[in-house]
């Protein structure tokens, strides 16, 4: 497989920004000239674009006929080793892959034209039942893997499916055929120890580890509620770690495992000693209070990059005299990559201006990468927080 190029560029005017993304784009295909053809396109660009969204799609349309494309708007967009967070900014990238390995979907054209082992998808945050469609389109691939985000943006959330797209879900399927691995990053840490969830009522939790729900709360972050200026911003900064019963909430190194999912804390009921999470709780769930945390990101970043390292090489074959060599670095299968975080994470998160995606550029090098800062990640068949989806698109072995 050819590597997929990329481009990146931030002006105000969206025109412009894309007239240089499409330089660097034209040069990279002038090093490919004997390549296949570029048949996908992904385009991640700022809500500051979001009002000429329509006339984007046409102009990429015009410069590069014949590719299918999707996409989404964030409040930032991200590539290799680069954040545009609240400016104007877009990112591209063209992949060389068959037309027979992928189909681009969205609610006006369903899936179907290839049978989906995984999918990209993009989503509107207001579409009702969101977490429910997700999983439903997760159990319509077979492998009943999906990585994305939701899109993100002050004047609405828009995404791209061979057209502009409004509510619902977008994305692309990808047969068996196209080898890919992704993992989830979490960015947030337990301040407490992982309870059982014994009594629930929709979103309304009143019983952990069989006891009132908010003493466990409590007791968990050491505080209480006679002194509530002091108990106030200790409230506001917890979150809530849920996974399912048959799932484990914690890894081995105390930090979250990537069947969990972090909701806020929406409120507190002191009469029935209940606490509400911003999410459906049921008994029998696991559950960790817990707190966002820079350090616990960072690791977990690096942890899933070195995790990726180490799946591909085992697949790296001996030499066979007179036939291919094999690479010497691993990451040379790497074709591209999607990398979709949080709009709460970031270099603003990690402590510097691109900080986030120069841990992963040194992690992978600087591979083909583009992504962008969502309002919730999508990973497996769950919806996230506070999390980072990376993604990575491999030459066939």
């Amino acid at each position: 497989m050819t590597p997929f190029i990329h481009a990146h560029a931030t002006h105000p005017d969206w025109r412009m920004a894309l007239a240089l993304a499409a330089a660097q784009i034209d040069a990279q295909r002038a090093l490919h000239a004997d390549a296949p053809p570029f048949t996908l396109g992904f385009v991640y660009f700022s809500d500051h674009y979001a009002p000429h969204a329509e006339a984007l799609l046409d102009e990429l349309r015009q410069r590069w006929p014949g590719l299918h494309w999707t996409g989404s708007v964030g409040v930032g967009v991200a590539a290799s080793g680069v954040e545009y967070i609240d400016e104007p900014a877009l990112a591209l990238m063209l992949a060389p892959l068959p037309t027979e390995r992928f189909q681009v979907f969205s609610g006006a054209q369903p899936l179907g034209a290839v049978e989906p082992y995984t999918a990209l998808v993009h989503a509107d945050p207001s579409t009702h039942d969101l977490s429910e469609l997700i999983a439903e389109l997760s159990e319509r691939t077979a492998s009943g893997y999906l990585f994305g985000g939701l899109a993100a943006g002050r004047s609405g959330a828009m995404h791209i499916a061979d057209a502009v797209c409004r509510g619902g879900l977008s994305g692309v399927g990808f047969t068996r055929d196209v080898p890919l691995l992704s993992r989830v990053t979490q960015g947030c840490q337990p301040v407490g120890p992982v309870r059982r969830v014994t009594a629930a009522q929709r979103n309304v939790v009143t019983e952990l580890d069989g006891r009132p729900a908010l003493d466990c709360l409590l007791e968990d972050l050491g505080i209480g509620l006679d002194d509530p200026r002091a108990a106030l911003p200790r409230l506001r900064a917890t979150l809530v770690g849920l996974s399912d019963g048959r799932s484990d909430l914690l890894t081995r190194a105390g930090q979250f495992g990537t069947d969990t999912r972090v909701r806020h804390l929406i409120g507190l009921d002191p009469g029935a000693r209940g606490i509400a999470v911003a999410d459906l709780v049921e008994p029998g769930m696991q559950l960790a209070f817990c707190a966002r945390d820079t350090a616990a990101a960072r690791r977990d970043l690096v942890r899933i990059c070195a995790e990726i390292r180490e799946e591909l090489e085992p697949e790296l074959l001996p030499a066979v005299a007179g036939g291919p060599q094999p690479p010497a670095d691993p990451l040379q299968r790497v074709a591209g990559a999607i990398y979709i975080s949080c709009a709460g994470r970031g270099g603003p998160h990690f402590g510097a201006p691109s900080a986030e995606l120069q841990i992963v550029q040194h992690a992978l090098g600087d591979v083909p990468l583009v992504g962008f800062f969502a309002g919730g990640e999508i990973g497996h068949r769950h919806l996230y927080g506070y999390t980072g989806v990376l993604t990575v698109f491999l030459h066939p072995a």
